[in-house]
């Protein structure tokens, strides 16, 4: 009986696991007799079995749900959603008590009189149906080959019988070439390679699953959110017959989930908004798998509102996992791959299905595991393509051996994307604020000291390691320094140790021809343990030595240096800068007096030309703004991101130029961005100097960037408003309290129209601002 029961459940869980789309399926094409016929004979063959093993709740639900399908059948009803959804619920509490009876225990008492009743014509929808239900166009396939049912213990020992045969031919072949063979031996052990070869193949075919089983469930799905989202879907399925090993097909159930779900939550809208866009009512879902080599292909597709790239950069910037900096040097590849940062999310509100910031850091993380890529292409307005990359199994992979010293250690081959020696005139080595970086062909590449990173003594000097150049899933670039190069070989994989696995650095563990253990490195784990940023490395020029908010005080003002179009060595403060631009030279013009840029839809004032450019010519800029305005400043290229804590040196003259400092321990110009925006309203009038204090709101980013310094070059000591000291002048936003009482107060307004007499100004009345400096410090109206 329990061998009977056994092959009772079995066949209820192969059933199930396909009538879920079937039912979807039929829904969408009621005339499909083929589809009807199938989810009949399920409820039929469930209750005749249940009636032989004297279950009768499962008898009922099953009874009830064959007579509503015999109607169906038989003419006397149509199907409408109420009916498909009650089918639906009653085919999971079957599935509910089935998996009660595989684990040997008694069904729970209880009535299932509600779903029996939503079976019945005019009942009301067990749960609510979407306007236009999800459905799916699912290939017919061939009629299935016949199959035996294997356990997968025994299945696992096979394959690690055949990994060990792999591994003893490998070392058999290792012997051979070290000691002279004839040509029959060679012959001999040629023909055995091949036969290993075509049993292995063999044996992992038995791993294999039609990733039908995979996709099965998701017109359901699809299904229930359009109800709950209040979408219209349709789902379009292709590619089930390709196979995959079992337990890939596990390991990505979780993460297409997500993405489906994502599909559907975030990227198709609703009809009216399509419509409103000019699309169809009906969204398109396309979910198909396809082979490519020894990798599966999964393309998940919609035609939805795709992703705003500036969205996910404004988060980035508000979360703090990016700087206005950075952001600006993003490209649209670049932004897309923010979607994959941990705790960045563009949901409007948090939903049961989304926005909580989780979800895909860990789609990425999971598919990484076990060797995949992830891939995410969009079009705003368009929809948005999400291709997942996984091996056909996980069990022989190509890897290389690399050494440090007498340790030896494998890496993917997958991931490798050159190998050079550290020697070799294009590669030069170098190091940025204690990071490691490495020039190849005059690409620069963070670099990995593997001997520093496991602790290991090396002996060689930096200039006799060779470098391999990696490029984990997720696409950020480095170079890895070992001490020795080593074999291209198929290894055969298993999971490590759980205390190995937690460092973070390996994949798993495998064995040399000899039979010694060796680690296999996760690349993109020694990416993370090894300090490179993950995803930020692969923003275009990246800055690698950034200055954390933390480190940046009053004494410490993080600089971004660079080379002007005249070669001149130049720094500007970060705090103003809002984003890099590269712009043709067809939109930079001479108008209304003065060089100006054309962005988008904003034109600027642009400084740092010393003539117009051509027209063809590629210009780089810094977008300035001072939160009310912009305007730009050409540069020739970005050196270095640091800080300036030394005295600044004041300029002469005013102009753009405020002073000199040392910056990275070499004297550099500072930009004066006050005099840059108040030249580009008002004239310029010379500054004076000495007056001893006065009062400012540091806490305001336009004060402490572009007023502090006038104020300091002046020759004052600035305080701020809670200092409990007396000030000779307070200068503060029109309306703002100053605190602590100063001889004079002076106000600024963003309004040029808002000055209304001596001791309210606006702010980039330079001239004004200077008078009053001079007055206070001439002890005047106090």
């Amino acid at each position: 009986m329990d061998d009977l029961i056994a092959d009772f459940v079995s066949e209820c869980r192969d059933m199930l696991e396909s009538l879920g789309g079937e039912i979807v399926a039929w829904e969408a094409a009621p005339q499909d007799r083929a589809r009807l016929d199938s989810i009949f004979r399920f409820v039929h063959t469930v209750k005749g079995n249940c009636g032989f093993f004297d279950f009768p709740r499962l008898e009922a639900l099953s009874h009830a749900a064959e007579d509503a399908l015999a109607d169906v059948r038989a003419g006397r009803r149509q199907p409408d959603p109420a009916l498909v959804s009650g089918v639906l619920a009653v085919i999971d509490r079957i599935g509910e008590m089935v998996e009660v009876i595989a684990a040997g225990s008694p069904l729970p008492e209880g009535s299932d009189d509600d779903l029996i009743e939503a079976l019945k014509p005019g009942a009301e929808q067990t749960a609510p149906a979407a306007p236009v239900p999800a459905t799916t166009a699912v290939s017919q396939g061939q009629a299935a080959p016949r199959t035996i049912r294997l356990s997968v213990d025994l299945l696992d020992r096979m394959m690690s019988g055949v990994s060990d045969l792999v591994l003893a031919r490998n070392e058999l072949a290792r012997r051979l070439r070290d000691t002279s063979t004839d040509v029959a031996v060679a012959s001999a052990f040629e023909r055995m390679s091949g036969i290993i070869a075509d049993m292995r193949d063999a044996i992992t075919r038995t791993r294999m699953q039609r990733i039908e089983s995979l996709f099965v469930g998701l017109p359901r799905m699809v299904r229930d959110l359009s109800a709950e989202l209040g979408r219209q879907v349709l789902v379009d399925i292709d590619g089930g017959d390709v196979e995959l090993d079992r337990e890939m097909i596990e390991m990505i159930r979780d993460p297409l989930t997500h993405i489906v779900r994502n599909a559907v939550d975030h990227g198709i809208e609703t009809p009216a908004e399509r419509l409103k866009a000019g699309k169809r009512e009906i969204g398109l879902l396309s979910v198909s798998a396809r082979q490519s080599g020894n990798q599966i292909l999964i393309d998940i597709v919609d035609d939805g509102r795709g992703i705003d790239g500036e969205r996910l950069v404004d988060k980035a910037i508000s979360a703090g996992i990016l700087d206005r900096v950075e952001a600006a040097r993003l490209g649209p590849k670049e932004r897309l791959q923010l979607i994959f940062e941990a705790g960045l999310s563009t949901a409007k509100a948090v939903t049961s299905i989304s926005g909580r910031g989780v979800g895909m850091d860990v789609v990425r993380s999971n598919v990484e595991r076990i060797g995949g890529v992830v891939e995410v292409d969009s079009t705003p307005g368009q929809g948005t393509r999400m291709t997942l990359r996984v091996p056909l199994t996980l069990t022989i992979i190509p890897a290389l051996t690399v050494s440090i010293g007498a340790q030896h250690f494998a890496i993917p081959r997958v991931a490798i994307e050159e190998i050079v020696r550290a020697s070799g005139d294009s590669v030069e080595l170098s190091e940025v604020g204690g990071a490691g970086l490495v020039t190849i062909r005059g690409r620069r590449v963070p670099q990995i000291v593997l001997a520093d990173l496991l602790g290991l003594d090396s002996g060689l000097p930096d200039e006799e390691r060779t470098l391999i150049v990696l490029k984990p899933a997720g696409g950020d670039v480095y170079a890895l320094s070992v001490d020795r190069v080593h074999d291209h070989e198929e290894l055969v994989v298993k999971p490590a140790a759980p205390a190995v696995m937690a460092t973070g650095l390996y994949a798993g563990t495998t064995l040399a021809d000899d039979g010694s253990p060796i680690l296999l490195f996760d690349p993109a784990g020694l990416a993370r343990v090894g300090g490179v940023r993950f995803e930020a490395q692969e923003r275009s020029v990246r800055l690698l030595d950034d200055v954390a908010p933390n480190e940046a005080s009053e004494a410490a003002t993080p600089v971004l240096l660079f080379r002007d179009c005249m070669a001149a060595r130049r720094a500007i403060r970060l705090g103003i800068v809002d984003r890099i631009e590269e712009v043709s030279g067809s939109a930079i013009s001479l108008s209304a007096g003065r060089v100006r840029v054309q962005l988008g839809q904003d034109i600027i004032p642009l400084e740092g030309l010393d003539r117009l450019p051509a027209p063809d010519s590629k210009i780089k800029l810094f977008r300035l703004s001072d939160g009310q305005s912009q305007l730009g400043l050409a540069f020739s290229d970005v050196l270095d991101l640091d800080a300036i804590a030394d005295q600044i040196i004041p300029a002469e003259a005013p102009g753009m130029i405020e002073g000199v400092t040392l910056v990275a321990g070499e004297p550099a110009e500072l930009i004066d961005a006050h005099w840059l925006f108040a030249s580009a309203a008002r004239p310029v009038a010379e500054p004076s100097s000495s007056t001893p204090v006065c009062r400012l709101d540091l806490d305001d980013p336009w004060v402490r960037n572009m007023l502090r310094p006038i104020v300091e070059a002046a020759g004052y000591r600035v305080i701020t408003f809670d200092t409990e000291a007396e000030a000779d002048l307070a200068i503060a936003s029109a309306g703002a309290d100053v605190g602590h009482t100063a001889r004079r107060t002076l106000f600024l307004s963003a309004d040029a129209d808002g000055a209304a007499n001596e001791n309210h100004l606006y702010r980039y009345d330079r001239a004004g601002l200077l008078v009053a400096l001079r007055e206070a410090a001439a002890g005047k109206n106090g």
